[in-house]
């Protein structure tokens, strides 16, 4: 009797594990609904300069849901964050978050969805 319960719960826990990692895997692969913003930002010129241990960024990154990875992201802490990269260091990146965008203008702090669709020339989805 003790055999066929322990059969039951390692047949109802995969069961629970393959239906939780199909979940998973179909929520990632799914678009984001900002992923032709993101896409667009990127494709205008303009720059998303961080730090990982930045409050501010993760926000800035948040606010793009799973569509952040389409965001043009430049990395400007070194791994143990104390130091600044060579690339951020060349365009005097100062605060973070930094924007620069296609017209040469710089915009420091989170920026609004809408804020940064207007300074791309981008177009927010229709229901944001």
């Amino acid at each position: 009797m003790k055999s066929k319960n322990a059969l039951t719960y390692v047949a109802i826990g995969i069961v629970v594990v393959v239906i939780g990692g199909l979940f998973i895997i179909k929520r990632q692969g799914s678009p984001g609904p900002l992923d032709g913003l993101a896409q667009c930002i990127k494709d205008s010129g303009a720059v998303f300069y961080g730090a990982f241990w930045c409050p501010h960024c993760q926000s800035q990154k948040k606010s793009f849901g799973r569509s952040e990875k389409y965001l043009p992201y430049v990395e400007c802490s070194t791994p143990n964050g104390q130091g600044q990269t060579v690339a951020c260091i060349e365009k005097k990146i100062e605060s973070y978050p930094t924007w620069t965008f296609a017209d040469g203008s710089t915009e420091t702090g989170a920026l609004s969805i809408e804020r940064l669709a207007e300074k791309t020339g981008c177009t927010l989805p229709p229901k944001l």
